[in-house]
């Protein structure tokens, strides 16, 4: 009896992963605390003060706490929307940059950046994860920033 009380809840668990594998949300998800799916759609914009001085503080923290270097950004220029929400309707919202920043050091460079919707501080607010091509020192978003565009 046990043997077929497995088989049965293997091939129960099997289908369920299989359903569940073109949401975008799954049923754990669906009943957890965020409720699925359910989001707001109102990202701040590209060029929302809010997002350049997150990304302008958090640059130069990084630079100065991690690589001892006193690089910063000087300016955000060419800033346009590459994307909102590429994916699926139920998938997390999230709005796709790219700019052209001015170094301190005189250097223009291409810098990519998302703003995403429940993905702030433990989940609360927004979120903003961003990158500057050729200054991926530990190669978070590796190669050439790919993992923060679309």
């Amino acid at each position: 009896m046990s043997g077929s009380v497995s088989r049965t809840f293997f091939l129960a668990t099997a289908l369920l992963c299989l359903a569940s594998s073109a949401q975008a949300t799954g049923p754990a998800e669906k009943i957890s605390w965020m409720g699925g799916g359910r989001y707001s759609l109102t990202v701040p914009g590209c060029d929302s003060p809010w997002t350049l001085a997150t990304i302008k503080w958090r640059f130069f923290h990084k630079e100065v706490r991690y690589w001892q270097s006193s690089l910063r950004i000087a300016g955000i220029e060419g800033i346009h929307e590459t994307a909102f929400r590429p994916w699926s309707s139920n998938a997390i919202a999230r709005r796709f940059c790219s700019a052209t920043v001015l170094m301190s050091d005189g250097v223009a460079r291409p810098m990519h950046y998302l703003i995403a919707e429940n993905l702030g501080p433990i989940g609360v607010g927004f979120g903003v994860e961003w990158c500057v091509v050729g200054l991926d020192r530990n190669l978070a978003y590796a190669p050439a920033c790919r993992a923060v565009r679309p």
